[in-house]
């Protein structure tokens, strides 16, 4: 099979210099903190970048933590081999200063292309993933999400408390006009009971290819308690099952705790970036209540 080359130029400026991200892909303990639950690295080419663990995809154990560094040039370059899933490959993370910031991207470069289901959409998540992650940690207050790769029913959870009450927080999840106000969405339709439609009217470009999400199917409508919607593949692959987003509400007496469950992946690696993504959405929910 032919080689596969995989890249990825994150979109946002990571806070710090690339010496200080440089710092973050190669001391030990900063990345058992983003990246792998166990980590070993000898800072030279030919030496050891082995990673290892529960939150390492197809690495659980030692005896599969064979990486080692090809490329290492501080503080702009660092790249390591990786058999995964049964393949020969070569990851390169790039840094180059931005303003006052870092930009990223990462190149993962495979001999041949793994088999199995969605292979191209797995790596793509799962760099999403850790990339997130990477940017979480340099900025120091945001919570890291590391998923166990072999749970099999793993989901993304975020809470918070709104200075408002459960009815605005409410309004502001099914109010088409408030929606606009913390999700970028063109032409929102709620139909407020179960079985109605829930859609943001958008539409984007993915891989050359224009992406109409269809509208979303309200599965649990509790005024001013919870509001559940089917959620779609985001790539607009009708063969990956919906998913589930749930907004739980609890009255804590004129103000609200806001609980936001995204469930049903089919795999741990397919949650991708929306736990950085929903942060921003949380964070903006909270202040479009707060202002009703």
């Amino acid at each position: 099979m032919d080689a596969y080359v995989y890249e990825y130029a994150v979109p946002v400026t990571f806070p710090g210099s690339p010496q200080t991200a440089f710092v973050a892909l190669t001391e030990p303990e900063a990345l058992e903190t983003w990246f792998a639950e166990h980590a070993e690295v000898e800072p030279r080419v030919g030496g050891a970048y082995n990673f290892w663990g529960k939150y390492s995809l197809g690495a659980a154990s030692k005896a599969r933590a064979t990486q080692m560094v090809t490329k290492y040039d501080p503080p702009t370059t660092l790249a390591f081999s990786w058999r995964l899933m049964d393949r020969d490959s070569e990851v390169t993370w790039t840094l180059r200063p931005e303003g006052e910031g870092t930009k990223v991207s990462v190149r993962h470069e495979f001999q041949s292309l793994p088999q199995g289901v969605r292979v191209k959409e797995m790596i793509d998540d799962l760099w999403r993933l850790h990339t997130g992650n990477l940017c979480f940690y340099l900025m120091g207050e945001r919570k890291i999400y590391r998923p166990d790769f072999d749970d099999p029913d793993p989901i993304v959870r975020h809470e918070i408390e709104i200075d408002a009450s459960p009815a605005k927080v409410f309004a502001a999840l099914v109010t088409p006009e408030h929606i606009k106000k913390w999700f970028p969405a063109p032409a929102p339709v709620v139909e407020p009971r179960v079985g109605g439609k829930y859609g943001f009217g958008m539409s984007y470009e993915l891989d050359g290819k224009k992406v109409e999400p269809p509208p979303m199917t309200i599965l649990e409508f509790e005024e001013n308690r919870k509001l559940t919607i089917t959620w779609p593949d985001w790539r607009g692959d009708p063969t990956v099952p919906d998913q589930k987003v749930a907004w739980t509400l609890e009255d804590l007496g004129g103000r609200t705790r806001l609980t936001l469950v995204h469930s049903g992946f089919t795999r741990a690696v397919d949650v991708s970036d929306y736990p950085f993504g929903w942060v921003e959405f949380v964070g903006a929910i909270k202040k479009t209540a707060e202002e009703l």
